[in-house]
Parts: C-alpha cells; sequence; structure tokens
C-alpha cells in the first residue's frame, strides 16, 4: 500500500448572504489548489445537485407546442418557456403529476382585462412544493374561457434534452420539455494567496453560491463536496493520503486545541458568558461560526468580537 501525505484544508467560514445565496471561505490551502477545488466544486455545482422540473405538459385543446389558443394571450411555445422558470422541490423520485383548472374571471383581471395564471394556481399534493409562486404562466384574455392544464413533474440532475424528455414521457400524449434540474443558478469563486505565520505559500478559495430557494446553499455545498469525494474514492484503489493538520495546528494536539473550553481562554468574564450563554462551550464550537455568525449573537458587541478576534489568531486558528 502506498502512502503519501498532504495538509487538509479547513471551511474557515459560511457567510450567509441571503435565503438563497452564501459565501464559503476555504483555507488554508496548499498553493494551487484554489483553481483545483475551486472549478472542481463549481463544476459539480452548476451540473450534479439533484432538483425537480416539469418534463410534459399538456393544453386542453391544444394537440401540439406550435399551436394558438383561444382565450389565451400566449401561444403555446411561450408557456412552455414560462413552465421552465417554476422551480419545484420534490420529496420523492417517482414522477408526480399535477394539475391546473382556471377560468379567466374579470375580478382578478389586470389592468389590460386579463387574467393571470401563475405557478401558484396549480394544485399541488404534499410531496411537492414551489418556490417561486409567482411566475407567470400565461394570461387568460377571454373571461369566459377554462384553462385546464396536466404536467408531469420528475426529479433528475443537471439537463434533460427534449429528445430524451420525448422518448422518456410518462403519458405519450403530453408536450415534452427540456428540463433544467440543478437548483444552483450561479457560482462564483476567488482565489488569493494567504499565510498563517511564516508559511506564506498557501491560498484561500472564496465560493459564492446562489439557488433558487429549493435548496439552501450550504446542502448544494456539501452535497457537491459529497459527489466529488465519492468519484474520487472509486478512483484512489489502494493508495491512501494521510491527512495532516493545516499549517498552524500541530498533529498532536489538533483536537486538543479545539476542544479547549471557553473557561479556559483567559477571555474577560462578559465576553466568555456570552460565548456560554449562546451554548459555545469550546474553541471547536467557536471556529464554526462567521463573523456574522458572532455579530448576531445575544449579548455580543464588538468589544467582545475584537477579543475572541485576537484570541484565535493568539491560538492561530
Amino acid at each position: 500500500m502506498t502512502t503519501k501525505n498532504i495538509h487538509e484544508a479547513t471551511l474557515a467560514e459560511v457567510k450567509k448572504l441571503s435565503e438563497t445565496s452564501a459565501e464559503f471561505v476555504i483555507r488554508p490551502l496548499y498553493y494551487g489548489y484554489g483553481n483545483t477545488l475551486g472549478n472542481s466544486l463549481r463544476r459539480v455545482l452548476l451540473s450534479s445537485i439533484k432538483g425537480a422540473a416539469i418534463t410534459a405538459f399538456s393544453i386542453e385543446g391544444s394537440t401540439h407546442e406550435y399551436a394558438a389558443i383561444p382565450g389565451i394571450r400566449e401561444d403555446v411555445v411561450d408557456i412552455m418557456l414560462n413552465l421552465k422558470n417554476i422551480r419545484f422541490k420534490a420529496h420523492t423520485d417517482a414522477p408526480i403529476e399535477l394539475t391546473l383548472e382556471i377560468k379567466g374571471d374579470k375580478q382578478t383581471a389586470d389592468k389590460n382585462g386579463d387574467k393571470r395564471v401563475v405557478a401558484g394556481d396549480i394544485k399541488l399534493p404534499s410531496e411537492v412544493e414551489i418556490a417561486n409562486p409567482n411566475q407567470i404562466i400565461c394570461h387568460i384574455d377571454d373571461p369566459k374561457f377554462v384553462l385546464k392544464m396536466h404536467f408531469i413533474v420528475e426529479t433528475g440532475r443537471g439537463y434533460l434534452t427534449i429528445e430524451n424528455s420525448s422518448a422518456e414521457r410518462v403519458h405519450s400524449d403530453m408536450i415534452a420539455v427540456d428540463a433544467v434540474f440543478t437548483p444552483v443558478l450561479r457560482v462564483r469563486y476567488k482565489v488569493e494567496n494567504t499565510r498563517v505565520g511564516q508559511d506564506t505559500n498557501l491560498q484561500q478559495l472564496t465560493l459564492t453560491v446562489d439557488t433558487d430557494g429549493t435548496i439552501t446553499p450550504k446542502d448544494a455545498f456539501e452535497e457537491a463536496a459529497a459527489i466529488l469525494v465519492n468519484q474520487y474514492k472509486a478512483l484512489a484503489g489502494s493508495t491512501v493520503v494521510e491527512s495532516t493538520p493545516a499549517p498552524g495546528l500541530n498533529k498532536d494536539d489538533d483536537d486538543s486545541g479545539l476542544n479547549v473550553s471557553i473557561e479556559d481562554l483567559e477571555l474577560s468574564a462578559r465576553t466568555a458568558n456570552a460565548l456560554l450563554n449562546n451554548d459555545i462551550k469550546t474553541v471547536r464550537d467557536l471556529v464554526t461560526l462567521s463573523e456574522t455568525d458572532l455579530r448576531e449573537l445575544k449579548g455580543f458587541g464588538q468589544k467582545a468580537l475584537d477579543e475572541v478576534k485576537e484570541k484565535l489568531t493568539e491560538l492561530n486558528f
């Protein structure tokens, strides 16, 4: 069995920018690994995270995607494009059949006199949710017209072409849709040089993940990392790479350093009590929190933050 050594990276910070956006800071990295990890995580996040989308639909009174429907402002192609923008969260891997039935009454018409039909009008079973219920499907311009639609929602990864979607349709009389399953909308990464003590030949990777609301950025990030681990593990054979602590940590005292209690850090009583009152009892609990997380702690002010940052720097965390 071949054995080689290389130090491991750490997820130093997770900054929540919004409900659908977060920033992940990974450091310290062996030089060159910033782009290696950043590019691989970005590609997997954009292509391989599990999601759900409409793969086929039907409109009563229409038999193909190039038809115009009396009573509907849009043609079928426009409706198809709108359906692709609906974001679903499915709780089952089985295909889900959905229905929509709505009348174009004037009481709920827009300023043009047309009834707006949105994703929130779709009847949903417990197995599926819609993240953007205000997504427009079409407009009914005839108050007497009743729109009846049926949909098939399926789970998958990446992109399903209309040819494959058509070949695998649950119902052959439905119109197939090329489906975008990925719930990750955008991924950006930045690589910067960093240092730990006297070691300056290190890098920091900052990865920003935006999702559609059907999955949290943190869950998407962890799923992407797990996919890469599984793929590389299958290729590694009998070769084992022993992980060593990141620069700034000694292998012998890595665990003990993280397990040091807050009371033993010699912080001021006010700062220590604020941490303990927020259920932060060890250095391990402390280093998992970002600066933003610390600012949001009850009873934790700027002076306490500065004191904690100084102490963590002193401990090489």
